[in-house]
C-alpha cells in the first residue's frame, strides 16, 4: 500500500502536530519510503520495538557520513573533523564498542548516583520556582518557563554533577544551540555545520581542561568518577572520556528541558489531570511516564539498515537510513486505548519514550528524577497558570519535540 502523504517532515502542520501526521502514516503506510528524505519511516508500536532491538538496524549513522565525505574529490575537513567527535559518542555506538563503553561509564552514572542527587535537584528546583514568581512579578505576570525553569533546571544539574563552575553554565546553552541543529535534524538548516564544528570545539577544549583539573585534584564530582571508572584492565581513553562528557552535557539538559516544558503544556491544556495530580503528588511518577509517551521529548532515532530487511511488505535495503519513530509508536491505538488522551492513571502498554534495547536511555533515570520533582512544584505554586501566547512555536527538527518558549502567566497565588 502506498499513502498521499506530505513528505515534507518539517511542515509547519508536521512539527505542529505531528501526532496527526504520524497517526495517518501508521494507518495507511507504516513501512514507508519517505522520497524527499531518501529514509524509511516507522510509525508502529511492534516495528519501533523491533527497529529499536534488531542488531540489524545500526546506531553507527556517523561513519558512512565520514565515509562519503572522505571519498569526495575535495572533501570538507571541517566537516569530518565535527563527525568524528560525534562519532564517538555512545548513542552513535553498535556492540560491541558501546557494551564495553556503557558498561564503564554506568560505574560513574548509577541509578543509586541518581537517587542521591534527589536533594540537590529539589534544591535547585525551589530556587528557580521561587525566583519564577520574582521575575513574573517584574513583569506583568507573564515569563517563559523554558527560559525561567525548564532550561536552567536540568542545566545546573548536569553541570554540578560533573564539576562545571556555576558562572560557566550558561555557556553551554549557545554550544548546545549550534550542536542541536546538526544531531537533532534539522535538514532544512544549511549552516548547520558550520556552527555545530564551532560550537562543538569550543565544548570540547572546554571538557578536555576540565578533565585536567580533575586529573590533577580528584574530587566527588561526575567527571572525576569517570576518569577513576574501570573494569578490569580496562577504562576510558582521553578521546572516550571527553566524548561522553560532551554527551552528558549536551544532552543531559536538552531532552529535559522538553519533557519538563512540554508537561506543563500538557497540564495547562488539561486541568482535570493538574487536579489530580496536585491531589495526589504520588501520581508524579505516573503523570510523567504518561508524559513520555502523550508528548515526550524525543520524536524519533535513526537506524542505517546494516543488511536487507524484510518489514511487512517492505524490503529495507542495507545502507538505508530509517526514521524510528518513538511519537508514532507511543500513540499506536493498538496498544493504547484512546491514545490521543492524556490520562495520568492510564493503566497498561509499554511507552517508548527512553527507547527500548541497549540503546536506552542512559539519563532516564535522572531525567524521571528532575521532573517528578520539578513539575509537581510548578503545578502547586501557580494552581492558575495558563498560556500567555496560544501561537506556540515547536523546534523545526525531525529527532524532537521542543518549543522555542513557553509564555505562561502564572498568577501566582
Amino acid at each position: 500500500m502506498t499513502t498521499n502523504m506530505d513528505d515534507e517532515m518539517l511542515s509547519t502542520s508536521a512539527v505542529n502536530d505531528p501526532y496527526g501526521y504520524l497517526g495517518g502514516l501508521r494507518a495507511t503506510d507504516p513501512v514507508y519510503w519517505n522520497a524527499r528524505y531518501r529514509s524509511w519511516v516507522l510509525t508502529r508500536h511492534a516495528d519501533v520495538s523491533v527497529a529499536m532491538t534488531d542488531t540489524r538496524f545500526s546506531s553507527d549513522r556517523i561513519a558512512p557520513v565520514i565515509a562519503r565525505e572522505r571519498a569526495r574529490a575535495r572533501p570538507d575537513l571541517d566537516l569530518i573533523e565535527t563527525f568524528e567527535l560525534l562519532d564517538r559518542w555512545l548513542v552513535f555506538r553498535d556492540p560491541p564498542e558501546h557494551t564495553r563503553f556503557r558498561r564503564l561509564v554506568h560505574k560513574a552514572f548509577s541509578p543509586r548516583i541518581i537517587a542521591s542527587m534527589r536533594g540537590e535537584v529539589e534544591r535547585v528546583a525551589d530556587d528557580l520556582v521561587d525566583a519564577a514568581r520574582v521575575q513574573a512579578d517584574a513583569s506583568d505576570g507573564v515569563i517563559d518557563l523554558i527560559r525561567e525553569v525548564a532550561f536552567p533546571l536540568p542545566a545546573i544539574v548536569i553541570a554540578s554533577m560533573l564539576g562545571v563552575p556555576a558562572q560557566d553554565r550558561d555557556r553551554f546553552k549557545d554550544w548546545s544551540d549550534d550542536i542541536s541543529a546538526l544531531v537533532f535534524g534539522a535538514l532544512d538548516d544549511p549552516g548547520r555545520h558550520s556552527r555545530a564544528r564551532l560550537g562543538m570545539m569550543e565544548l570540547v577544549n572546554y571538557i578536555s581542561s576540565l578533565l585536567d583539573r580533575v586529573r590533577e585534584a580528584p574530587d566527588d564530582h561526575l567527571a572525576s568518577a569517570l576518569v577513576q571508572a574501570t573494569d578490569g584492565d580496562e577504562s576510558l581513553t582521553d578521546d572516550e572520556l571527553i566524548a561522553i562528557c560532551v554527551n552528558l552535557l549536551f544532552g543531559g539538559h536538552e531532552t529535559t528541558t522538553n519533557l519538563i516544558a512540554n508537561s506543563v503544556l500538557a497540564f495547562i491544556e488539561h486541568p482535570d489531570q493538574a487536579d489530580l495530580l496536585r491531589a495526589d503528588t504520588s501520581l508524579a511518577g505516573a503523570a510523567i511516564e504518561e508524559m513520555l509517551r502523550f508528548d515526550g521529548p524525543a520524536k524519533s532515532v535513526v537506524r542505517i539498515a546494516a543488511e536487507d530487511i524484510e518489514m511487512g511488505d517492505k524490503t529495507i535495503r542495507a545502507g538505508d537510513r530509517v526514521f524510528v519513530m518513538l511519537a508514532g509508536a507511543n500513540r499506536d491505538p493498538d496498544v493504547f486505548e484512546d491514545p490521543d488522551r492524556f490520562d495520568i492513571t492510564r493503566k497498561g502498554g509499554g511507552h517508548l519514550g527512553f527507547g527500548v534495547g541497549v540503546h536506552y536511555c542512559l539519563g532516564a533515570t535522572l531525567a524521571r528524577l528532575e521532573g517528578t520533582v520539578v513539575v509537581p512544584r510548578l503545578l502547586e505554586r501557580f494552581p492558575e497558570m495558563e498560556l500567555a501566547d496560544e501561537e506556540l512555536e515547536w523546534d523545526r527538527v525531525i529527532l524532537t519535540r521542543g518549543m522555542k518558549r513557553l509564555p505562561v502567566r502564572l498568577n501566582a497565588s
